[in-house]
């Protein structure tokens, strides 16, 4: 992997060409980046003194999901994440300390918030009432019981004197969305209050317990949320204190902590307050943060690193896994750099974890989620794997009563991902970013307000429509994010095809008088591309596009008691019933220890693209709904097998040797193998 600090001015590569259009006059240049000198006339960007962000969030609603990914979002709603209220005992309302002024109650820590980020959010875009007002409840909760000082939520102390901050810090997201979403002005009440109180902790109190010090960058994006709405000068204060007081993220070649969420939620920090800063080398210390756990730890295909619980020494194959969690902070982080340093190496890595590592972290219902998954895992079972990954207990089951963390955190995962689907610009214009067939409704030019439809099977199609829908004709640039794997994309406009010169990446501007009706069609030719693995025993990954692919292993599930094969701090309501909600092992019933039989000098040779029908159901994240499958040749290695910890044996080095009769194989898109090996051996 390699990646450059952006250039935080417009790079611009040159004017493609001009045509004329039904009279039009047409610009179409390629980018590396908009310019964020330039004032949004519409949607809120950074005030000063913090530096503008170069491409700007839109507000919630603006965005309807539409295919496979609003599939994902309904199958949460009526999988696990919608139905959480029943099983959690950290969402009972009996005894809850959410619904106490004095924060006090049995349950009250950050799976509330954790679920509610996602969930709440989830009701806005669907528009469900029903989640909306269940949200609506535990939000009222949070804003009515704020003390007189200015606190508000579970009052956890780690220490006389000590308040825990980090309770509150996933509440400040969710309530920041709803104002989005609403407009209630309590919400800029509260928090002014609370940070006001923040500013008062003397700072040998001021987070110092462990998940508060790695995460204080998260209380400063809420800061930095409320100053952009205010311009109270005391936030930039707080601001100053929180980063001074978070765990030292700017280490060269080295990390606080080397928990795995903590490193995918944290790594931005310096980042953020760079915004406020100005100085270049708190935006480098993100970068490097990212660089430095992929080279030691992330020299796997998914986007993700070996991190299990922590990440180890020596640990670093492709079967060391992350959490849940981590995948979905990741995702997170990656949508806030994009915004911030408009570098789309951020959208590349987001759609890598999103495709190919988050999607096989559930059933394919998503009624049950596993807390770790890893590139290569041929087994999800309930027993103890320690020290081979490094939790204790049934880390790799797939169970609704699992977890605590993921089990809530979950939910976030692909609604964050359609809100950033498309972004405002400084420059009055729209930018689409992570592609999804989608409608977006934004003010552009002028101020009209223009809606995009999206029509697209990205990322199992290489083709997307856009159309847009106008009141009258406005003129606005509209950016096209080029896939850094993609060399030659194609785009026409109602059917005349452009000029695009766009192997230096970035984006496609075209700048125009829009008309209603008028259509853009995309093409992003996907091409086979065998990744190497150096650092990782010379093992290689297949990938076509942004999808990666794997070994198709027969997945058989093994249905188990859910509150039997629940991790140790678990805990669940009294009516949860583990027959309606039950938990999953998943064990192959085919050969999974192949390696890969390669012409390297014509791979295109070594391999056949098969695509085949969309599913029905619009859930192409299973093996048997798979659009597209890869023939491959490989060859057993009947000595690389299961260890004793009950894991795939580590990768043996490649090339080597076997007498095996050479097979067809099958390859399926990662994202929806639950079992699968995804970096190979490489047979000679």
């Amino acid at each position: 992997m390699s990646h450059k600090s952006p250039l935080l001015t417009l790079l611009i590569f040159g004017v493609l060409g001009s045509l004329n259009l039904n009279a039009q006059s047409l610009k179409v240049l390629v980018v590396k980046n908009t310019n964020n000198n330039l004032d949004n006339k519409f949607y809120q960007n950074n005030r000063a003194p913090l530096l503008k962000n170069h491409f700007i969030k839109l507000p919630i609603g603006s965005i309807k999901p539409v295919g496979w990914l609003k599939n994902a979002l309904n199958l949460q709603k009526n999988g696990l994440t919608g139905n959480l209220g029943e099983i959690s005992i950290w969402l009972s309302k009996e005894d809850n300390a959410w619904l106490h002024k004095d924060g006090k109650g049995k349950y009250g820590w950050e799976e509330l918030p954790y679920w509610l980020k996602g969930y709440a959010n989830i009701g806005y875009m669907l528009n469900d009432q029903k989640m909306i007002s269940e949200a609506r409840f535990w939000l009222n909760a949070a804003i009515n019981n704020q003390r007189p000082d200015g606190d508000f939520g579970p009052l956890v102390e780690k220490g006389e004197g000590k308040r825990d901050l980090w309770t509150n810090m996933p509440m400040l997201w969710c309530l920041q969305a709803y104002y989005e979403y609403s407009g209630d002005k309590r919400v800029i009440d509260m928090m002014t209050k609370y940070f006001k109180w923040q500013l008062s902790i003397p700072d040998e109190k001021l987070l110092e317990d462990y998940w508060e010090k790695s995460r204080g960058g998260d209380n400063i994006v809420s800061i930095y949320w409320l100053y952009n709405r205010t311009g109270d000068k005391f936030l930039l204060d707080l601001a100053t204190k929180i980063d001074k007081n978070t765990s030292d993220w700017r280490q060269k070649n080295n990390l606080p902590n080397w928990h795995n969420v903590n490193i995918a939620q944290c790594f931005r920090e310096p980042a953020t307050y760079y915004l406020q800063s100005h100085n270049k080398s708190d935006l480098e210390a993100s970068y490097n943060n990212q660089k430095l756990i992929r080279d030691i730890y992330g020299q796997v295909p998914g986007g993700m690193f070996g991190g299990d619980e922590n990440s180890r020494k020596g640990y670093d194959d492709p079967r060391q896994a992350v959490e849940t969690c981590g995948m979905v902070e990741q995702m997170t982080s990656d949508q806030m750099m994009l915004s911030m340093t408009g570098d789309t190496y951020w959208a590349e890595n987001c759609e890598d974890v999103a495709f190919n590592t988050f999607s096989a972290a559930f059933k394919p219902d998503y009624k049950a989620l596993r807390y770790l998954t890893a590139p290569n895992m041929v087994i999800s079972d309930a027993k103890n794997h320690h020290p081979g990954i490094d939790n204790t207990g049934p880390f790799l089951m797939m169970n609704p009563f699992s977890s605590r963390c993921c089990q809530h955190n979950h939910a976030a995962g692909w609604v964050y991902y359609a809100e950033n689907t498309w972004m405002a610009t400084p420059d009055n214009g729209i930018a689409a970013q992570l592609y999804a067939e989608s409608s977006v409704t934004a003010r552009v030019g002028s101020g009209t307000k223009i809606t995009i439809n999206q029509v697209s099977k990205y990322p199992f199609e290489d083709r997307i429509s856009l159309s847009i829908t106008t009141p009258k004709p406005v003129a606005f640039p509209l950016y096209l994010r080029i896939p850094a794997w993609c060399k030659n994309p194609k785009v026409k406009i109602n059917g005349k095809e452009l000029s695009i010169n766009a192997h230096i990446g970035g984006y496609i501007k075209l700048d125009n008088l829009w008309k209603n009706g008028d259509k853009i069609a995309l093409q992003f030719p996907m091409n086979l591309v065998l990744r190497a693995w150096e650092k990782n025993k010379n093992s290689v990954s297949v990938n076509y596009g942004p999808l990666t692919y794997s070994l198709k292993i027969d997945e058989n599930y093994v249905e188990k008691d859910s509150k039997e094969t629940a991790i140790g701090d678990s805990r669940w309501q009294n009516g949860a019933d583990p027959k309606k909600w039950p938990s999953y092992e998943i064990h192959p019933k085919t050969d999974w220890n192949y390696g890969l039989v390669i012409d390297k000098s014509n791979i295109e040779k070594s391999f056949s693209v098969i695509k085949k029908q969309w599913p029905k159901d619009n859930n192409p994240f299973t093996n048997t709904n798979a659009p597209i499958e890869i023939k491959a040749k490989g060859k057993l290695i009947p000595e690389w097998k299961i260890d004793q910890y009950g894991l795939v044996d580590v990768l043996p080095k490649s090339p080597l040797n076997s007498k095996e009769t050479a097979k067809e194989i099958t390859l399926v898109p990662m994202g929806g193998a639950r079992l699968r090996i995804s970096a190979f051996p490489i047979v000679n």
